[in-house]
């Protein structure tokens, strides 16, 4: 489509419209963390490595294994999913499965030497990332803002543990 073209999509909503989801805490939070991951996803396709990937592998940086269930609930995807996934991982060498020393029952997942490499290597990126948003807001207390969010986390999880 050329830049003279007409476009039969509608244009995406702006921020200043008056509509409701302008000023909806929800809505906001959700826009604004696919907007600033967008362009962390963009880096990450370019080295042919998935979101879903980063995200375990994110998850599993500086841990010794993590449950099957508890990655799929830090990484936002359902249990199924987060299974086929991890198969591929492993195929690819990048996690290994164990049984739990504690109780044989549980399946824990934890990074091979290429994973903790690739991991690496994407936290880098992603901190870089990071650090390049935080500039952008230079009067934001980012330190307050993360402590915001974790103690929204914090207490939902509550919430669902009682």
């Amino acid at each position: 489509m050329g830049v003279n073209s007409i476009s039969s999509a509608s244009p995406p909503k702006r921020i200043g419209t008056g509509t409701f989801v302008e000023d909806y805490l929800l809505y906001l939070l959700a826009r604004a963390s696919h907007v600033l991951s967008g362009e962390f996803h963009q880096q990450l396709r370019r080295r042919g490595v998935a979101v879903p990937v980063w995200r375990v592998l994110a998850s599993l940086v500086g841990s010794k294994g993590e449950t099957v269930t508890g990655l799929a609930e830090v990484c936002l995807l359902q249990q199924p999913t987060m299974t086929k996934l991890l198969d591929r991982m492993v195929r690819d060498e990048l996690v290994v499965r164990s049984q739990d020393a504690r109780d044989r029952r549980v399946v824990r997942v934890a990074l091979t030497p290429k994973g903790e490499s690739l991991a690496a290597e994407l936290t880098q990126a992603a901190k870089q990332h990071e650090a390049t948003v935080i500039a952008r807001f230079p009067d934001m207390e980012t330190t307050e803002v993360k402590a915001v969010l974790r103690s929204v986390l914090e207490r939902e999880t509550r919430r669902g543990a009682a």
